[in-house]
């Protein structure tokens, strides 16, 4: 599957899934690791064929979606305090919100002449939805009204919007406090051959990369154990069969009654070979 492929359907059922893309391409497998983020679960990008399970799409709508945007602006040169024990600054605003954390990036980056604020939830939706040409200006009138009129105008700037972008759809989960463990084994448990995994499905570390990468393992070693199992009793049914097809072939023989009981003129022991191998089977 190319990497510009967007998945929209998902079609399940014992015999394995059918995936179907944006573009019309149809692709089968046995199994599917679904790593796409909480906030895309909740919207409407992937359709499931039949629809998940209650227990499923509860835990999905229970768990929170945060958006967290950093944006950072580049200038000509440093205003700003900096130095040892000097990298954040608070603004207050009578709106909650409204640009307040500041950062800025030489300690990281020394000659940058960066500034990072951070936004989050309704804000940064709010800001995700206007021009960045507005964001800029609101931005510097906050700098301005920290460090005076005679600041620098940014030369550049980068707005992330993990909110409008559907492959996201947020920034990472946020289980609420009121949450049980139930919550989140019914968010990673698999639903047949669909598998779940993402920083979301990780009990410890949900909203970390690490959660992502952790879970990412953990869901693969589920995979595999899974499909030990299945070939486990494949093998079991390929044993048995035709063992099942042979005795079922027999027809007893009645001789003479002993007493009230019959007795059946059989082997009392059966051998079916194939290749290099026998089975025994002990006829009562």
């Amino acid at each position: 599957m190319g990497s510009a492929q967007v998945v929209r359907e998902l079609q399940h059922s014992r015999n394995g899934v059918t995936v179907k893309t944006e573009d019309g391409c149809v692709y089968e497998a046995n199994y599917v690791i679904l790593s796409v983020s909480i906030g895309v679960l909740q919207s409407d990008l992937i359709a499931f064929k039949p629809p998940l399970p209650r227990w499923k799409k509860e835990a999905i709508e229970k768990c929170d979606v945060m958006v967290y945007t950093k944006i950072f602006l580049k200038f000509p040169y440093k205003f700003w305090p900096y130095g040892p024990e000097k990298e954040f600054f608070i603004y207050a605003h009578e709106r909650r919100g409204y640009f307040t954390f500041w950062q800025h990036m030489e300690n990281a980056y020394p000659g940058s002449n960066i500034l990072v604020v951070t936004l989050t939830n309704e804000e940064s939706k709010r800001v995700e939805a206007q021009p960045d040409a507005e964001t800029l200006k609101e931005a510097m009138g906050v700098l301005r009204d920290m460090f005076g009129p005679d600041i620098p105008d940014a030369i550049d700037i980068i707005v992330p919007r993990w909110w409008n972008n559907r492959f996201q759809r947020g920034s990472y989960s946020n289980y609420p406090i009121i949450s049980n463990d139930q919550v989140v084994q019914d968010m990673k448990a698999p639903v047949g051959c669909i598998f779940f995994t993402g920083e979301h499905t990780s009990e410890r570390f949900n909203g970390y990369v690490h959660g992502g990468y952790l879970a990412g393992i953990e869901t693969s070693k589920a995979l595999l154990e899974e499909i030990k199992k299945e070939r486990k009793n494949e093998n079991q049914t390929f044993l048995l069969e035709p063992l099942l097809a042979f005795t079922g072939s027999l027809t007893l023989k009645q001789t003479e009654p002993v007493s009230s009981l019959q007795k059946c003129d059989i082997p009392t022991q059966l051998y079916l070979s194939k290749g290099n191998f026998g089975i025994s089977e002990a006829i009562l």
